[in-house]
Order: C-alpha cells, then sequence, then structure tokens
C-alpha cells in the first residue's frame, strides 16, 4: 500500500485526531451499564423461606409493618426486641402484631432449632457464593458511588463501599434479568434514596452482597436481597422490598418490609377479549393494580384497576378482561400502587388480538429452522384441538396440541432437537377442520 506524505502535518493531525477519538471513546463512561448476559440467580435455599434472618440479634422500634417469617440462630428469642413477641401453644414459633407471618427462634421448641441451624448455614452459603462469582462485568463502576445511574443485568464487583444518594439509582431490566453486586465494605442509602425497578425488573432477582454494614437511610426505599456478612440497619421510615439476611444482627425502626411479590403475570387472547391474568407471593399496604394499555407501540395509558388484598403473605390471584378491541398488536403492563402513594411497574407484554370468523392454520416462524419453531392457529369456536407433526411418508412423529382450547388466536412451539434434518408438515386438527402445511428443518 502506498501512503501519500507530501503534506505530513495533515497525515499526522489526521492521527492525532483518531487516536484522540479513540482514547475519548475508551474512557468514556456510560449513561447506563449494559451487560451482554444475566447471571444465574444466587440459590438462598431454605433461607429464602425467610424475610429476615440474622445471627445475633433483631429489634426493632417505632412502628414496624413486616409481611414474612423472622427467624434468629443461634441467637435465643430474648434476642428479639420490640416485638412484644406472643409463644404458640406448639412452642414451635411466637407471632407479633407487627408481623404478618412467623417468628422462630433458636431456643424454640423442635423441630424449630434444626430448621433455623440449616436456613443459617444456606444464608452463608449463598453469601459465599455471591461473594464468589467470577469474571464481573464491571469492576469499580462510577467509583462506588451508583446516585442518578441506570444498571442493567450483570455481575458488578466493587472494591470499595457503594453509595446511593438522594438522587437514586435505577435498576432496568426484564422480569428474567438477575443483577449481582459484590461490594468489598458497605453499602449506604442515604435519607431519601429510592432504588426505581424498570422493565419488569423483579426485586427477587436483586442480590447485594456487602461484606460491611448496610445502612439504609431515613425514608429510603429499598429493593433487593441484601446477604451481609455482619449488620444491617433500616432507619426511621425505610421501606425494604426484598429479603434481609444478615451474618450478625438486623435493626429496623419504623419500617416497612416487603410490599408486593409478584409471581406470574401472563396475557391470552381468545377472539374477543385479552384476558390478563396474575398472582402475588406477598402484599404490603397493596391498595391496586392499574392496568395499563399500548397499542401499536403507543404511549401507556390506564385502561382500568383492580384492587389489591392490603398486607397478606397468603398467595392471591387477580384477573381484567380487555374487551372490545380493534385488531393489532397491544402491549400490557400492571402499575402497583400502595397506600402511600408509591408504585411499581410489572414486565411488559405483547398480545397479537384478531377476531376470528373462520378457523386458520400459519406457516410456521422461523422456517427453516433449528431446532425451535412456533406454529400460530386460530379456532372459530372452544373446540378439541390437535396439533401434529408428520415426516415426508406421513408418519406422526410429535404432537404438539391435544386439549380443549378456546376461541382465539394461539401459538404451539415445536422443538425438533431429536429429529433429523428434512422436510416435515403439520396437521391442525380442530372440530370438523382439518389443515397443513410443510416446514423444513435444517440443521
Amino acid at each position: 500500500m502506498k501512503t501519500n506524505l507530501t503534506n505530513p502535518i495533515t497525515f499526522l493531525s489526521r492521527w492525532t485526531l483518531f487516536l484522540g477519538a479513540v482514547l475519548v471513546l475508551t474512557f468514556m463512561t456510560p449513561d447506563a451499564a449494559l451487560a451482554q448476559t444475566s447471571p444465574a440467580p444466587v440459590d438462598l435455599g431454605t433461607a429464602g423461606n425467610f424475610v429476615i434472618l440474622a445471627k445475633t440479634g433483631i429489634s426493632t422500634t417505632g412502628t414496624t409493618a413486616i409481611v414474612g417469617d423472622l427467624g434468629i440462630s443461634p441467637a435465643a428469642a430474648t434476642f428479639i426486641t420490640g416485638f412484644d413477641l406472643i409463644m404458640d401453644p406448639s412452642g414451635t414459633f411466637s407471632t407479633s402484631a407487627l408481623v404478618t407471618g412467623k417468628i422462630y427462634a433458636a431456643d424454640y421448641t423442635p423441630p424449630t432449632p434444626t430448621m433455623l441451624t440449616v436456613a443459617v448455614g444456606d444464608m452463608e452459603t449463598a453469601y459465599t457464593d455471591a461473594a464468589g462469582r467470577p469474571n464481573p462485568d464491571y469492576t469499580e463502576l462510577y467509583s462506588g458511588d451508583l446516585t442518578g445511574q441506570t444498571l442493567t443485568r450483570g455481575l458488578y464487583k466493587w472494591s470499595t463501599g457503594v453509595l446511593v444518594s438522594a438522587g437514586g439509582v435505577t435498576i432496568s431490566g426484564t422480569a428474567s434479568d438477575v443483577w449481582i453486586f459484590q461490594i468489598a465494605q458497605g453499602l449506604t442509602l442515604a435519607n431519601g434514596a429510592t432504588i426505581t425497578l424498570q422493565g419488569g425488573a423483579q426485586a427477587s432477582n436483586i442480590f447485594w452482597q456487602v461484606a460491611g454494614i448496610a445502612t439504609l437511610g431515613t425514608s429510603s426505599d429499598f429493593k433487593g436481597i441484601v446477604l451481609c456478612q455482619t449488620s444491617i440497619v433500616m432507619q426511621t421510615g425505610a421501606a425494604f422490598d426484598g429479603r434481609a439476611l444478615a451474618q450478625t444482627a438486623v435493626t429496623l425502626d419504623a419500617t416497612n418490609v416487603i410490599p408486593v411479590e409478584l409471581i406470574s403475570f401472563t396475557a391470552t387472547s381468545n377472539g374477543k377479549e385479552v384476558i390478563l391474568n396474575w398472582s402475588t407471593a406477598t402484599e404490603l399496604n397493596n391498595q391496586l393494580f392499574e392496568v395499563q394499555r399500548s397499542f401499536e407501540g403507543n404511549d401507556f395509558a390506564t385502561v382500568g384497576s383492580v384492587y389489591g388484598k392490603g398486607t397478606t403473605t397468603e398467595r392471591q390471584d387477580y384477573s381484567y378482561s380487555d374487551k372490545n378491541l380493534a385488531e393489532g398488536k397491544y402491549f400490557y403492563r400492571l402499575k402497583q400502587i400502595d397506600y402511600l402513594g408509591s408504585y411499581e411497574y410489572s414486565d411488559v407484554l405483547e398480545v397479537d388480538y384478531r377476531t376470528f370468523k373462520n378457523y386458520l392454520l400459519e406457516q410456521n416462524y422461523p422456517n427453516p429452522f433449528n431446532p425451535a419453531t412456533t406454529i400460530g392457529f386460530g379456532i372459530k369456536e372452544k373446540s378439541f384441538v390437535k396439533v401434529i407433526i408428520l415426516n415426508n411418508i406421513g408418519e406422526e412423529v410429535a404432537v404438539v396440541v391435544n386439549e380443549e382450547m378456546e376461541s382465539g388466536f394461539h401459538t404451539a412451539e415445536f422443538t425438533a432437537a431429536n429429529l433429523p434434518s428434512g422436510v416435515y408438515f403439520y396437521q391442525l386438527k380442530a372440530g370438523e377442520f382439518i389443515s397443513m402445511k410443510k416446514m423444513i428443518l435444517l440443521k
């Protein structure tokens, strides 16, 4: 390659600009941390049965409200203070007006001591797992000051402490994304600071491994599971959505622990309406759910609401029907609002809504495929539906659907991991309707 050096100043200037641009790009700090993959969640074992688990003490002052079970071991029940414990006749647990759940201590009647020993061991194992995860996606990000930042899924590591000031921090991702924060010193959520979940991110998938003290300031709002090697301190009016698992003590002052844990959210179309179903595992001060809808990707608008169950540790199931819709693509989400006006959004669900006057069998997608493909079909009326896969000589090789189904549009996934490449056929039978199409498996 021949390079023109007749104007060396221009040539050097261009290279200087290029290298400068590279250096700028290299040292820029992103507005939002973005990892390519999500780490596996930390297995809490039986420690996950507790919202608060500690080894040396659990104390509270002020009007605290907790939803879920508490446990302490090896310390005795006398190290649980401020709860005015009421012993159950079985002797295996106690209750409190401040707790919607049960309270366990190491000196209670068997099998409680053994159960707590196992739970504490699981807590310590979970801490070691979280602390030992290798190959972090981010190291020393923002020098440990997360104020005003947006964090997506991934493994984060700091050799210092981590601070979230009053500006708060946003954790953004889907309901299946996972965050693990490895913190070698303390975690501080300043007075009034809020951790905001966005895009369906779940507190149950956020793990804060803290070697030092975890301090949640006055009127702060925390989300996630704290695995702390020392103590967890929740100051006056703090809200805590998650689990506090401490290898020393947990202290609370007029703290609300665990608002609403959403465990499922689905949307289905039957050609007449879109039916939303969702369930919660626990609720605290849950006033209502707003159902919000977006058509063809436009802004979300509230189309209805369903009242919550206030405070409960029992599973609750909810449903909402959205009717009189035009055909098209709809997006749905839930806005959960508590009695104090705080709110969180669920994950976003997509529904392809169609009305049906006839039966329909669509071409599979993708096609050719390897090894999975989706088959879409429409049912005119409630029918017994069978979708089968045939090879090129007409032999049945798989059954994809074999059940009674409501009218509407449905999809079914077919995985051909154990079949060789070739031409196959898929057949839909619904009532008197029969239709068949060809597809190609290409490995």
